[in-house]
């Protein structure tokens, strides 16, 4: 692939280019196409919801609330009653309420009466009918003096989201793009090596932009799904780019030229990514297992953006070496064995176990606040409160109590009669503050009221009793509260399948690789360690509202409920990337000939550089796209942000290095009949290659294949010679 790639070069560039020109003229489209969409699919609430909305006509609402002077003033009444003639004659209107006509008038006067509510449901969601509605209302404030007008309701807010969501999208890449630059700037001391990792991560968001449009098409896409696939893509795009350059950069130090050197470079480091990238979509598939329409979106736009990462990791930075390799400058001398990463591993090995216990016992600390973690669905609270529609759902909760959403719907299969006698058997429940029936037609609700928040373990344990008796009628039993319930009841359910999916897929790989069972156990439990260092930090911040303010945001006293799991599917894929480029060089060093403590030595500090890049480059990223507004995204990308950073420092840096110690050449024990598998089957790190077909060059100078064209083919394609040269395939190898 790699010398595809450079002899074809010009027309690899050319079709990554129409790639990325087409995801920017026509994949950006799904940020529209995208809607808030989380629920648990197949759940009894999914279930009453999609009742309640195949009954409804209505494609939406916008309620807007007019605030300031008394409601019963003479302008505010004739500015809000014209206003609501001139809406119900516009086309794509269903109806119109507000504070002055029909029978629920009263209930949209707030309790201090200088607030009332308009209310407009829409038989057309287009955004032009939207636009025509949000103008008719704004127009309220200008004919009634003092008045202000804010518009929320389920389409404003869709519309908001997915506006905010491009503008955080752009935001992280307009942070992360420029501080990457700088960081690649002082690795390699070039601007032009430092460049390509961002070209080909530019272009594999291009990519990964249509590839979700695509899915758009078969399944509903989450909002938040479209800044979770730009950071996974950039963050993979900037790894995998590091380590092809920093390899490239090798090879040229050694007396390779252009050609020959991207040819061993796509030979060693492209494997490494190769594999690196299925690690990564291993422990993405994991979240197939679910239902709900959240994960397998977040799971289908993952894979395809690993895969479109790991294509311009083979294809496009090859070609790119290809025009700018000779300007790329080659290490002056060979990185020495007693670096800062040595001396700390041999400070770590003089005193193993206190070291072990240390950090596992910080890291456990930090994980203590998960297991007070409040699921929610936070709904409007994503937004800011400086948004309208976050705004008008505080409004509605706080100053107009008729209109408050009821914790609990019920949808029941009877009679008006039936419901009005279920709701009365309801009341005398325990916790419940009132139920009344909602709907008298079909389908008839009953909203049940509830002490305490709408998502609390009050409101949860009224869900379960009303589910457990259901008055001999035919119910569904749905609302934030049951909602909530049905995905802890998900993830409860299929969470441990999903979790032993993805264990034994890395167990298998770790085994593959390192013929050990030992040292896959060890990986799995200290990347669990990190993980839940994450998960404690993320409640911790937006739980508990630790550092709100520097963040900006405000705290809403829990979690988005399906945040964890897509924490743990990323997190558990990346972190295992860093596992598999340190324990690589161990294991290549072991089989070398070197004892245990010294191969843990050495491997740390030949490939503690590029794993603290590479991980540094991560943390920028998610930190970078954690600065916008929207909660959801701030959460994913602050608890990514930490698991790489405790990962790439005090697990990879510190607990490893303990842990191999403390183990010594236990680590690499296995049954004999396992030893005997791995020796038919196993992976091997160590990729054999032809020596260079030149001597190996001065520092400085230039081999052959630096003339454009010269020499291609030659490296891989050289196969008269007389000796072949192992060369590791792992990071920095």
């Amino acid at each position: 692939m790699g010398r595809f790639s450079y002899r074809h070069r010009r027309w690899v560039l050319a079709l990554w280019a129409l790639l990325l020109a087409v995801g920017l003229l026509f994949g950006t489209r799904v940020f529209s196409a995208a809607a808030p969409a989380a629920s648990a699919a197949g759940s009894e609430s999914a279930a009453g919801a999609a009742i309640l909305a195949s009954a409804g006509s209505s494609a939406g609402s916008v309620t807007a609330l007019v605030d300031g002077p008394a409601v019963s003033a003479p302008a505010v009444r004739a500015a809000v009653t014209a206003a609501a003639v001139d809406l119900a004659r516009m086309p794509g209107v269903g109806s119109v309420a507000d504070a002055y006509t029909g029978p629920d008038a009263a209930a949209l006067v707030s309790a201090d009466g200088h607030a009332s509510l308009v209310q407009v449901s829409l038989t057309n969601g287009s955004s032009r009918t939207l636009d025509a509605v949000s103008a008719r209302l704004q127009g309220i404030a200008a004919a009634a003096p003092g008045a202000s007008v804010k518009l929320g309701g389920e389409q404003v807010l869709t519309q908001q989201v997915q506006q905010q969501t491009k503008q955080d999208t752009e935001l992280g890449e307009f942070i992360t793009l420029p501080v990457t630059l700088l960081v690649m700037v002082l690795i390699f001391g070039g601007f032009v090596a430092a460049g390509l990792p961002l070209i080909g991560a530019v272009a594999s968001i291009g990519g990964a932009f249509l590839a979700i449009l695509g899915f758009t098409k078969i399944m509903p896409i989450d909002t938040s799904v479209l800044p979770i696939a730009t950071v996974l893509g950039l963050g993979l795009s900037i790894d995998y780019a590091l380590l092809m350059v920093n390899r490239f950069r090798e090879e040229r130090s050694h007396g390779a030229g252009v050609a020959e050197a991207v040819e061993r470079t796509s030979a060693t480091a492209g494997r490494t990514i190769a594999f690196s990238a299925l690690t990564v979509a291993a422990a993405l598939s994991g979240l197939f297992v679910f239902v709900s329409p959240i994960f397998r979106a977040v799971g289908a736009a993952g894979v395809s953006v690993v895969v479109i990462t790991l294509l311009s990791g083979l294809t496009l930075v090859p070609a790119l070496l290809g025009f700018a390799g000779a300007r790329i400058k080659a290490p002056l001398q060979p990185a020495s064995d007693d670096g800062v990463f040595a001396r700390t591993v041999r400070r770590v090995q003089r005193r193993p176990l206190p070291v072990a216990l240390g950090v596992a016992g910080v890291l456990l600390a930090l994980a203590a606040p998960f297991a007070f973690a409040h699921p929610q669905s936070a709904d409007a609270d994503v937004l800011p409160q400086s948004f309208s529609s976050r705004a008008v759902a505080d409004a509605v909760q706080t100053r107009f109590p008729q209109e408050r959403q009821s914790a609990v719907t019920v949808v029941v299969d009877g009679t008006a009669q039936q419901a009005a006698d279920y709701a009365a058997q309801v009341r005398t429940l325990p916790g419940v503050s009132g139920a009344a029936v909602q709907s008298t037609t079909a389908p008839v609700t009953v909203g049940v009221d509830v002490q305490g928040g709408t998502e609390g373990a009050t409101a949860q344990r009224v869900v379960s009793e009303l589910r457990a008796d259901r008055g001999g009628l035919t119910t569904y039993v749905t609302g934030d509260a049951a909602t909530v319930l049905d995905f802890k009841h998900e993830v409860a359910t299929r969470g441990p399948w999903a979790l032993g999916l993805v264990a034994a897929a890395t167990f298998v790989l770790l085994f593959l690789m390192t013929g050990s069972v030992v040292v896959p156990l060890k990986a799995l439990a200290m990347n669990m360690l990190s993980l839940g260092a994450s998960l404690g930090v993320l409640t911790l911040v937006f739980q508990f509202g630790w550092f709100s303010g520097l963040l900006g945001f405000s705290p809403t006293g829990g979690l988005e409920a399906w945040i964890p799991v897509l924490v743990f599917a990323f997190a558990f894929g990346l972190s295992m990337d860093y596992e598999v480029f340190l324990l690589s060089r161990i294991k290549e060093l072991h089989e070398h000939g070197q004892p245990c403590r010294r191969a843990v030595e050495l491997g740390v500090q030949r490939s503690g550089r590029i794993i603290t890049s590479a991980g540094l480059l991560m943390v920028v990223v998610f930190a970078g796209f954690s600065a916008g507004d929207m909660l959801d995204i701030k959460e994913i990308g602050l608890a990514l942000a930490v698991a790489i950073f405790v990962d790439a420092t005090l697990v990879r840096m510190l607990l490893v290095p303990a842990t191999m110690t403390l183990f010594g050449d236990r680590n690499w024990w296995a049954p004999a009949w396992l030893r005997r598998l791995h020796a038919r089957v196993g992976l091997r790190e160590n990729q054999t290659l032809p020596p260079l077909a030149v001597a190996a060059a001065l520092p400085g100078q230039r081999g052959a294949g630096d003339e454009a064209g010269a020499g291609a083919g030659a490296g891989a394609g050289a196969g008269a010679v007389a000796e072949a040269e192992p060369v590791a395939a792992g990071v920095g190898g």
